[in-house]
């Protein structure tokens, strides 16, 4: 059976996720901060909780994230950046995803196919980008995806059937999105976890590094 980790398994897309594993047969291990007291801003935290799994897991998907700090809302002007705010942002969107990638080598398998996936978002495309705003959310988006593209070339080295990419799950019916989708058609979570799955099982080892959408296409950086 198909062993699988979901980090953030206790928000609207992680518990979909896990719920669809789950159904296509895996055996799922899920962790979240609500539930097992993982903060994916602490290295030691993370060390410590990723550091007492017992792998390997031939599919990891990280569904963590947030759009703004707390209490505020994403930026719609230069104006509006506040550095504390921020940094706030980029500790969750992109050292929290730092500190999970690099556990990677040690709970992968060293030979045959794996999957990891890092959540991130179409908004943290440099080329997508053609209305602005949301100044933290997308720079730490984007940084995510840098450090996704760089994990898959260092795993390319030594796990040669490993996949590891950034995907895009469209605007999803969460709370996480609720006060921001605006005119954007929504989709639920569940269906949002089918479409993701489908995805990583057509995945090749040559789309490693890449960052996809819900539907398989590819996203400009």
């Amino acid at each position: 059976m198909i062993k699988a980790l979901v980090i953030g398994a206790s928000g609207g897309i992680g518990q979909a996720m896990v719920a669809e594993m789950q159904a296509r047969g895996g055996n799922v291990t899920g962790l979240s901060r609500s539930a097992d007291g993982l903060d994916i801003t602490d290295a030691d935290t993370v060390d410590a909780i990723l550091g007492a799994l017992d792998g390997p897991f031939h599919t990891i998907f990280v569904a963590t994230g947030i759009l703004a700090a707390s209490g505020q809302k994403p930026e719609k002007q230069l104006s509006a950046i506040d550095p504390m705010a921020m940094a706030e942002v980029f500790a969750v969107n992109t050292i929290g995803t730092a500190n999970i990638l690099r556990h990677l080598p040690r709970l992968l398998p060293k030979q045959g196919r794996s999957v990891s996936a890092v959540l991130t978002a179409r908004v943290g495309s440099i080329g997508d980008n053609r209305i602005g705003g949301w100044h933290s959310y997308r720079a730490s988006k984007a940084a995510a995806n840098m450090l996704v593209h760089g994990a898959a070339v260092e795993l390319s080295r030594t796990h040669k059937d490993a996949i590891t990419v950034a995907l895009h799950p469209g605007t999803v019916a969460t709370p996480f999105t609720q006060d921001y989708a605006g005119t954007h058609k929504t989709v639920p979570a569940d269906e949002t976890a089918k479409m993701l799955c489908d995805v990583m099982e057509r995945l090749q080892p040559t789309q490693s590094g890449g960052f996809y959408d819900y539907s398989g296409a590819e996203v400009p950086w």
